[in-house]
């Protein structure tokens, strides 16, 4: 039997139980956020609950239902039934009818319409559930083919919370050659005993206490699976056998040119093709799009899995409107919103997949690159699938799938920690009025007044037209005094926000008395550098001509900074290793960050090793100079692309002397003698794999220093040692401090034993075993246990203590101690402290042979020992 048949089977064999067919396949119209569920129940909970009644002809329904499943994407195709789509065939009683009726058209249905053997049909019951036995017994079937099963198995719930309520599930036997070989009845993992049909006897309603109080009706809740049904009916062991599955893998077929059957690898594929295809089409038709959140990254999470598996099988370009002609044909007369919206779900999905596909190879390159000497076992940094999500379009389950195919792990989390970086500086970023404003308003301007000239390699001054103003998110023709202001002009020597390197500042100005202090450069839009400043004289106008000036000092500050991340980023792979790659920057005035793959701590001496060499380098006064090229020659001459950027056919190479070349679009020194000295000041982890060191050039590199000489010379003072002698100084005096605490120590360990002598003369003999019941002096952290070991060395024979003593604060403590004889005596030091802490407005714990206390009364220790005292029958 073909699936269509079946679906129109049951729909009709429930008709004329008088369940009206639910119109069009939808689901509760005045609730689109519940369109493709994944379990009849959820959309109809309002009802179940009686929050809402459903029209007359429906409280006995029955339906098709569309469903995308989520929770396990990334092992479709792996097995023969999961999918992200499938459908469900159920009915519905809002009070019609219940359990007899429902178990009795059940047994009808699969034994006479479906005609499965009845031999090989099994039913599983929930615990207590007595009722439903009997009706399965009453109708014919075998006793020991009814199978009592606990709460997992037998409970539905929708939620903590809600409808709930016992139900049978119906059973097929594939036979023992498809099990394990052991089990004869459901309740196996295995895939002997095949669910297809799930009946809910939907009575009860979960309370947040756990509570189960009775609905106001009694409901009927089930689901059948339409490809698992099917797959029984056919005589097949995987849904994808089916012909409701092989009809859409022929499409993947036909355009790999690969067999299904031929290969594992390809099968698989050609399985998730099929099944993903299908979730699209009915997604985007329910009016789901691709988006980074909720519904709308599951669709784009599924069609970019699916673009990568058809690369993987040899299908090049944009496939999937194949899928979608082929799903439409198959499924458009029970799902006429897929016809309807055709046109719409192809320009959709195409869309898609040209903005993935232009990525998919530079991230699976990139992702390749970052695999590269990892060992089975090892983790992919976090920071390094956030860039595959962030840059190259890889949704994180995506990278670790991949990863999961080589026997590598996924930081995940880095990566968490990258996303939550990524929103701090998106809500950030939003403080400031117009760079992400509504409409993007930027996106406007750029569409008419076109891009901007940056001309800041050579200039730090022109004269320049302005394009467009900013204020307040909205677009104005002119801006005075006071106001917060985004300026477009038609060429610039500021250097907008870009590849790490943070944007200029200066001034924009008139002779006749404008003056616009410029706060930060961005580019929000490509190509559109936009100018944040404060007006703090005159008027701006469009059309002006002004002078941009940038802040030269601050700009050379940048430009050393920029070429030390350069230098640096040469000096640890040489010193480290070709596998260091840069995975992000920061290059500010006052200091620059540099971020790269590494699988451990740099020790000091490897440190060291790496700032001396770049520090070489920049003694050496090695020309840095730019020049622009095609990518391709870029990458034959042996540049460096750095991880996280996208190149366009021609890119800018920045080359320092003969032995660093990285492509870069920042500003750079003419010579490597510029920086003046590289100074590192820590090295540290941002992620699994992923390094971090900070440094410090030029003048900020020598103030650094001069705080750390001022720092060193304070302390060769207060030593009375010359600066070179500080370390051994400092030395000596942690060792004759160490020698005075050991002496100290053992001074109080006297004292100690000294104390205990008395102690131990008040020791009483109680059930066999000597105990002591003592207040004794101050003591500090542990000083109560130390002085339990030396009355338990010193008592004639094993016993046991309590004791009480203040803190230096005038904190009160307890402790109850007793030796393993003590205890097996009947001594319970847990017990005890239990007993006699409320004396001091305390509490504590522990076992029977130690437990302590602290509290907040000290006037109470004597009540304490005397209760103590009384328990253990000394008082």
């Amino acid at each position: 039997m073909r699936a269509a048949e079946l679906r129109e089977k049951y729909l009709s064999f429930f008709e004329t139980k008088g369940c009206k067919r639910w119109p069009s396949s939808s689901l509760i119209p005045d609730d689109p956020s519940l369109l493709l569920t994944s379990a009849g129940m959820v959309q109809f909970k309002p009802y179940f609950l009686g929050q809402k009644h459903i029209e007359p002809q429906y409280v006995g329904t029955t339906t098709v239902q569309k469903c995308v499943r989520t929770t396990d994407i990334d092992v479709i195709g792996t097995t023969a039934r999961h999918h992200s789509f499938f459908e469900m065939l159920g009915n519905f009683s809002f009070g019609k009818y219940f359990k007899k009726e429902m178990c009795a058209w059940a047994y009808e249905f699969i034994t006479q319409e479906l005609k499965l053997p009845k031999e090989k049909l099994y039913f599983t019951v929930y615990l207590d559930d007595d009722e439903t036995i009997e009706i399965w017994k009453s109708l014919g079937v075998p006793e020991d083919h009814i199978t009592r099963l606990g709460a997992d198995d037998n409970f539905w719930v929708a939620g903590p919370t809600g409808p709930c309520g016992p139900c049978s599930e119906i059973y097929y036997d594939q036979g023992p050659e498809v099990g394990c070989g052991k089990c004869h009845e459901p309740g196996c993992d295995c895939d002997r005993f095949l669910e297809f049909w799930n009946l809910v006897f939907t009575q009860y309603d979960r309370q947040e206490d756990g509570t189960l109080l009775p609905l106001p009706q009694k409901n009927i809740d089930t689901g059948m699976g339409l490809e698992r049904t099917a797959a029984i009916l056919q005589g097949v062991h995987s849904n994808y056998d089916t012909d409701i599955m092989r009809d859409v893998i022929a499409v993947g077929e036909k355009l790999s040119g690969i067999s299904y059957g031929s290969d594992p690898k390809a099968d698989l594929s050609l399985r998730i093709l099929a099944d993903h295809s299908r979730a699209l089409t009915f997604m985007i038709a329910d009016g789901i799009l691709p988006s980074n959140e909720g519904r709308g990254y599951v669709l784009r999470r599924l069609l970019r899995r699916a673009v990568r598996h058809a690369r993987l099988i040899g299908i090049e370009g944009p496939f999937l409107a194949n899928y979608v002609d082929t799903i439409v044909a198959m499924m458009g007369d029970i799902y006429p919103e897929i016809v309807e919206n055709k046109a719409l779900i192809k320009r959709i999905i195409l869309s898609e997949e040209e903005r993935f596909g232009a990525t998919l190879r530079q991230g699976q390159n990139y992702l390749d690159d970052a695999l590269e000497g990892l060992q089975e076992g090892a983790t992919l940094s976090g920071i390094t699938a956030f860039t595959l999500h962030d840059t190259y379009g890889f949704p994180v389950e995506l990278t670790r799938e991949i990863c999961q195919e080589r026997g590598v792990h996924v930081d995940m989390e880095g990566f968490e920690a990258a996303m939550e970086d990524q929103r701090t500086r998106a809500r950030n970023a939003r403080v400031d009025d117009a760079w992400a404003i509504k409409g993007n308003v930027f996106s406007d301007v750029r569409d008419a007044v076109g891009t901007t000239s940056f001309v800041g390699y050579n200039h730090d001054s022109i004269t320049a037209q302005v394009q467009a103003l900013v204020v307040a998110g909205q677009t104005v023709a002119s801006a005075s005094a006071g106001d917060i202001v985004d300026i477009v002009l038609d060429e610039t020597p500021f250097y907008g926000e870009m590849g790490g390197q943070v944007g200029d500042t200066g001034t924009i100005s008139t002779d006749d008395g404008l003056l616009v202090e410029v706060e930060d450069t961005r580019i929000p839009e490509s190509g559109l550098f936009v100018h944040k400043g404060v007006v703090k004289s005159g008027t701006i106008k469009l059309g002006m001509q002004v002078e941009a000036a940038i802040d030269v000092q601050r700009r050379e500050r940048i430009r050393r900074n920029h070429t030390a991340t350069h230098i640096l980023h040469w000096a640890l792979r040489t010193v480290l290793g070709d596998h260091v790659k840069q995975a992000g920057s920061y290059v500010a005035p006052d200091r620059l960050r540099f971020d790269f793959t590494h699988y451990e701590a740099v020790s000091p001496e490897l440190l060291k090793q790496v700032e001396d060499l770049a520090n070489q380098q920049v003694m050496a006064n090695e020309e840095v100079h730019a020049y622009e090229t095609s990518l391709v020659a870029a990458r034959e001459a042996g540049v460096t692309a750095l991880f996280g950027e996208k190149y366009g056919e021609f890119v800018r190479v920045i080359e320092a002397g003969g032995f660093s070349k990285e492509l870069c679009g920042g500003t750079h020194v003419g010579r490597t003698s510029e920086i003046g000295f590289i100074k590192i000041i820590s090295e540290a982890s941002v992620s699994a794999g992923m390094r971090r060191i900070e440094a410090l050039t030029s003048y900020d590199a020598l103030a650094y220093v001069n705080r750390a000489e001022s720092t060193l010379k304070c302390a060769a003072d207060l030593l009375k040692a010359p600066a070179a002698q500080v370390p051994d100084r400092i030395a000596a005096i942690q060792q004759h401090v160490k020698e005075l605490e050991a002496d100290a120590k053992k001074a109080k360990q006297n004292a100690i034993e000294g104390d205990v002598k008395a102690l131990l003369a008040s020791a009483v003999e109680t059930a066999g075993y000597p105990v002591v019941v003592a207040k004794v002096g101050q003591v500090e952290g542990n000083g109560l246990r130390g002085i339990w070991d030396v009355v338990a060395r010193s008592l004639p024979k094993p016993g046991a203590a309590v004791l009480a003593a203040l803190t230096p604060d005038g904190r009160p403590l307890l402790l109850a101690a007793g030796s393993k004889e003590a205890v097996a005596a009947g001594f319970d030091a847990g017990k005890v402290i239990k007993a006699i802490s409320p004396a001091i407005q305390g509490g504590g714990g522990g076992k029977a042979a130690m437990a302590q206390a602290g509290g907040k009364d000290a006037s109470g220790i004597d009540a304490a020992l005397d209760a103590a005292r009384k328990l253990l029958g000394i008082a």
